[in-house]
């Protein structure tokens, strides 16, 4: 019988504590990738927040929102207009509506759901992975089409068991790294290569425990990386750990499974469990300064011997101006794939074995649900990854093929919300 590794992870910080931590500190975090936990039960008595509705059934419905645009010269001039690789801000000399999202909580005391709707080139491009499972005589398809205007749906239970333990269930952004989706709670505007890299979203079970008001642990099961429905037989799992405070977040995760297809030459004689261990401290040593270290690093025994990767992230955040922030950010990450006579295994994340990139962002506030941003990036890599110039598609390839080794950018987005 296969033993399946213990799991050391973790999930992120609810939002709303993400953002009275920030306030404290008076320089926002960044957010986490993972949905905000199912709410406790309110008080019979409580009254419903603003902009909420409330029936006699005391059942309390919050509602939310984002739009996010943006216009971006990539100095390469690539003629297909695509900034490859760099996750949502991905077409040069043009304007570009990223993503509208409309989100909804409801809470009827010791149950909650969520149902977060988006549409826009955002979700085209974090849904690429999803599995096409075809359809029969009894049961349609699954692939991104029928997923990508979905960023979370899930349903939580609190159960009355010491500080409340939280069960949740369905599709939920990952708790992998400290970036997430809207770019309302990032420092930049751009995501790093790990955020881009690494998974985006999960389907699944998850169970999470407040061991005291600083300390939350999680438990989950996934179907795997980026798959609402899973594109093998065997699940993925998770173990986490969160410790925050008005000064400090921790956050580690372990994050295991077989995520190779079924019919991957990869898994010829064996199976490739991938282990994921993904850690970030974030310190605010001053009122306007606030600083960020991410990391994270994993290996796949596979048929042709372990492929492996490391990746890091630094970050600095200044707030010059109370409506004013600037943040630099810089990453690196290396993935090496497995070798074994003339087979080698595909590889996990990049076609260069390497990606780098520097960015500094200008982050300008006129008002509390409005931010203005101006980004500069370089990206390199160790071979060719991005377009430049005439690009063409070789004879028989479905895509276009990558001819640059490095581009620059600059961006202007703007996004506003509710």
């Amino acid at each position: 019988m296969r033993v399946i590794p213990l799991v050391v992870a973790m999930v992120m910080l609810p939002a709303a504590a993400r953002a009275q931590a920030a306030d404290a500190a008076q320089a926002p975090a960044p957010a986490a990738p993972g949905p905000t936990p199912a709410p406790a039960p309110a008080a019979e008595t409580a009254s419903p927040p603003e902009g909420s509705v409330q029936g006699a059934s005391r059942a309390r419905v919050t509602l939310a929102g984002y739009v996010e645009a943006f216009y971006q010269w990539n100095f390469n001039n690539p003629s297909n207009g695509i900034t490859n690789l760099r996750g949502f801000d991905t077409r040069h000399n043009a304007f570009t509506l990223s993503n509208a999202v409309l989100d909804a909580t409801g809470v009827l005391g010791p149950v909650a759901l969520r149902l977060a709707l988006q549409v826009g080139h955002t979700p085209e491009t974090y849904y690429l992975a999803e599995p096409d499972r075809g359809a029969s005589a009894g049961s349609g398809v699954s692939n991104r089409d029928v997923w990508k205007y979905l960023q979370q749906a899930n349903v939580g239970w609190r159960a009355s068991v010491g500080r409340g333990l939280l069960l949740e269930a369905g599709l939920f952004t990952s708790p992998i790294g400290p970036e997430g989706f809207a770019v309302k709670d990032q420092w930049n505007w751009s995501r790093s290569n790990l955020f881009f890299g690494l998974p985006f979203y999960h389907a699944g079970l998850r169970v999470s425990y407040p061991f005291s008001e600083a300390l939350t642990v999680t438990l989950a099961g996934y179907n795997g990386w980026n798959c609402v429905v899973d594109n093998n037989d065997e699940k993925s799992v998770s173990l986490g750990l969160d410790y925050v405070t008005d000064r400090w977040t921790f956050h580690a995760l372990y994050f295991g499974g077989v995520e190779r297809a079924a019919d991957a030459p990869e898994r010829q004689g064996t199976l490739p469990w991938r282990h994921l261990l993904d850690v970030y401290v974030q310190v605010n040593p001053r009122p306007w300064l606030s600083l960020l270290a991410h990391g994270n690093a994993g290996v796949e025994p596979n048929a042709f011997g372990a492929s492996w990767w490391a990746a890091g992230a630094l970050y600095a955040r200044v707030r010059a101006r109370r409506w004013l922030f600037v943040t630099a950010r810089g990453d690196v990450f290396y993935e090496r794939s497995s070798t074994s006579g003339m087979n080698t295994a595909a590889s996990i994340f990049w076609p260069g074995g390497w990606v780098s990139s520097g960015t500094a962002t200008l982050d300008a506030r006129p008002h509390d649900n409005v931010s203005l941003r101006l980004e500069y990036r370089h990206d390199e890599a160790g071979g060719d990854t991005w377009f430049r110039g005439t690009v063409s598609t070789p004879p028989g390839a479905t895509a276009p093929a990558p001819n640059s080794p490095r581009q620059d950018t600059v961006t202007l987005g703007m996004t506003a919300w509710f």
